[in-house]
């Protein structure tokens, strides 16, 4: 048999939750992706939690929340740990592009030369800041995971789209209104900033854009440096004008609410943080604005099932919502007084329990605990110096060395070593502002945005207050698809040309997935799965594969040919035994026998007319076909993805009569293949 894969959704599937799933190459279990929603619900994480401890690697695909945002709860709660070592010998990982965030990511997993393709949310368009997907340029994989999510929904082109985008926006201005643009912290954004930033260019526009999150500048900064993974024209723009992507020359960047307030009165267009509307600038915003006629929230994706964004979305206005309005708030009087004690109280039992595992170690090390030793300076003394006090004022275990002389109950002289005893959460370590200034770090232009800092070194105590309120929508409420995926007829036309043995179809609503499904039984091919939530799937290969080895009197003979990243070639061999190898490819014995010319290469129509085209000749698309010169026409005839376990050739066929132009387009289209 071949590779065993299989194959077991945790998360995202018949449904548009977030994605995770385990998919197992030979035994070796990659978790991909590791997805959560802006609810934060942790039964969505119950299927994770009963494999965490058999994950031997983690891959992700995008990073945005429904793709990464549980990885590091699952770190720190569910035992994940993906140690990666001792297993997967001869497993061959590999990323490439997928066109649909920046470092948007198709795994390609390779074991024994069979591949297993992990590709959702690709996009096949190029954009403005990102090339579009290669998921096309792969054929008969063993396996491809891929999404359904788009499989109902066709997009307008990018033109009439860009066009519909900035009228609304024009009319809204124009009118005296605002205009929220509900987007996420990194991704997405950066399409629609260009976009923006293009816009008001062209159309010499005056009123203010507004980028409003807590890291809205580090954002920029940060962007600025993957210049190699973003779309071949910026890079071009950038050798040529040196001029960085995403310089923002129309949009302002804010990073906490009270900016955005002390703006001039006016109509303005505000992108804040976050898509779904749940929390953040984009909630506090609409809350404000939802009850004036004149103002716009412009959705440019589909919001997450369950959350106001999608609520909204597929309810229009005019109505009345129910929202939570939180607030953080100073703690004081008794709450002040009782959380003080707690922290006071767990201060004091991290020191006890410092102590006594000091005392430990020394006991181990036969030292006297009777006899007091000089060096030691007693944490426990009320009257410690004050150059041996921590930044937070409790006493440090310090070792005075005077001559490197010490008495006989040490253990050892050493130099004064300080115990790191900072506070940690599920996100890192809690930092002070002391200890901040100690590392060197008051300085932090460049890589915190002054509001983030503010958040992370205030450590005055505080608490959350929410309340319900009743708000009334009475604004406009527009969606204009800007999500960058391929839609329906796009993913359609892609998976028939990449044309999988086998096909696996999850994250996607249900008639979605059962859309794609019956049409890639019909179309792509005959063995198509869409498993539920921890439902196990066998999608092994029926191939049977053995490993040969080529014998030197054989390879001696053989003359390859590079294509992409391989080397190729027509061997004529018979299958036999050495004394070292139990199987090995021998040279026929006789003259070999003769066989058909083989053009080896990618049949893309779109990029024969590129090439005929830069050769001069005249070409266009005609009935399917492309129609060349005068007399010429060249038609694809054959389908990678036909049924019946064929071969899946595809040929060109040259019409027309036999002319200079003819054998002149045939001999152009013999130089873009191999001929084997």
């Amino acid at each position: 048999m071949g590779t065993s894969v299989r194959v077991t959704p945790l998360c995202g599937v018949y449904n548009e939750n977030p994605l995770s799933y385990l998919v197992s190459i030979d035994g070796f279990n990659f978790l991909v992706d590791c997805g959560w929603n802006d609810h934060f619900d942790p039964s969505h994480l119950q299927p994770l939690a009963r494999v965490a401890s058999t994950i031997d690697a983690v891959l992700l695909s995008h990073a945005d929340t429904l793709h990464l945002g549980a990885l590091p709860y699952a770190m720190k709660r569910l035992g994940l740990s993906s140690p990666h070592f001792g297993k997967g010998e001869g497993i061959v990982i590999a990323p490439h592009v997928a066109g649909h965030l920046l470092g948007g990511t198709i795994w390609k997993i390779t074991k024994d030369g069979e591949d297993v393709i992990y590709a959702v949310d690709f996009n096949h368009r190029k954009e403005r800041h990102l090339n579009g997907t290669v998921l096309g340029s792969f054929v008969r994989p063993a396996v491809l995971i891929t999404d359904a999510y788009n499989a109902l929904n066709n997009q307008p082109y990018r033109r009439q789209n860009d066009k519909e985008f900035g009228d609304i926006l024009k009319k809204t201005l124009r009118a005296g209104g605002n205009v929220l643009l509900p987007v996420d912290t990194v991704g997405r954004v950066l399409e629609l900033i260009l976009m923006l930033e293009l816009y008001w260019a062209d159309e010499n526009l005056n009123c203010p854009i507004y980028f409003l999150t807590y890291v809205a500048s580090s954002t920029i900064d940060y962007v600025k440096s993957f210049l190699e993974w973003m779309s071949d024209t910026i890079a071009k723009s950038f050798e040529k004008t040196h001029c960085y992507a995403c310089t923002c020359w129309y949009v302002t960047l804010l990073i906490n609410k009270t900016e955005l307030d002390n703006a001039p009165d006016g109509p303005k267009v505000v992108l804040a943080s976050m898509a779904s509307l749940e929390a953040g600038f984009s909630h506090d915003i609409f809350v404000e604005w939802a009850n004036d006629v004149k103002n716009l929230v412009l959705f440019t994706e589909r919001g997450q099932f369950a959350t106001l964004a999608r609520m909204l979305q597929a309810d229009p206005p005019p109505k009345a919502v129910k929202v939570v309005v939180s607030k953080c708030v100073p703690l004081v009087g008794e709450e002040l007084i009782a959380y003080e004690e707690e922290q006071n109280r767990i201060k004091k039992e991290a020191l006890k329990a410092s102590l006594m595992k000091e005392e430990e170690l020394k006991t181990s090390h036969g030292a006297d605990n009777d006899t007091s030793d000089p060096m030691v300076i007693d944490s426990g003394n009320n009257h410690v110096p004050p150059e041996v006090t921590g930044p937070r004022g409790g006493g440090y275990r310090d070792i005075f060395v005077d001559g490197f002389v010490p008495p006989s109950t040490s253990v050892a002289p050493i130099f004064p070593c300080y115990e790191n005893t900072s506070e940690w959460d599920d996100f890192g370590e809690t930092w002070t502002s002391d200890q901040t200034a100690m590392h060197g770090g008051s300085d932090i232009k460049g890589k915190l945005d002054e509001g983030a800092a503010s958040l992370i070194l205030d450590t005055k105590p505080s608490k959350v207050v929410s309340d319900e309120r009743t708000v009334q929508v009475r604004c406009s409420l527009v969606y204009m698809n800007s999500e960058g995926r391929s839609d329906g007829r796009s993913i359609k036309n892609i998976l028939s040309h990449v044309a999988p043995l086998k096909l696996v179809l999850v994250h996607g609503s249900a008639e979605a997935t059962e859309h794609l499904k019956q049409h890639c039984l019909k179309h792509v091919c005959p063995h198509v799965y869409a498993p539920q939530i921890e439902e196990t799937i066998d999608v092994t290969s029926d191939l049977c594969a053995y490993k040969v080895q080529l014998s030197e009197k054989l390879m001696s003979n053989v003359l390859f040919k590079k294509l992409g990243d391989y080397e190729i070639a027509w061997v004529d061999a018979v299958v036999g035994k050495t004394e070292n190898d139990p199987l090995s490819l021998l040279p026929v014995s006789g003259a070999a026998p003769p066989h058909k010319s083989v053009l080896v290469g990618d049949l893309k129509l779109a990029d024969i007319k590129q090439f005929l085209s830069s050769m001069g000749v005249q070409v266009e698309f005609a009935g399917g076909a492309l129609r060349c010169g005068e007399y010429v026409t060249l038609r694809k005839v054959g389908d990678a993805s036909q049924k019946g376990g064929g071969s899946g050739a595809q040929q060109i066929v040259i019409e027309g009569p036999l002319c200079e132009d003819y054998y002149k387009i045939r001999d152009y289209l013999y130089s873009q293949f191999y001929l084997l």
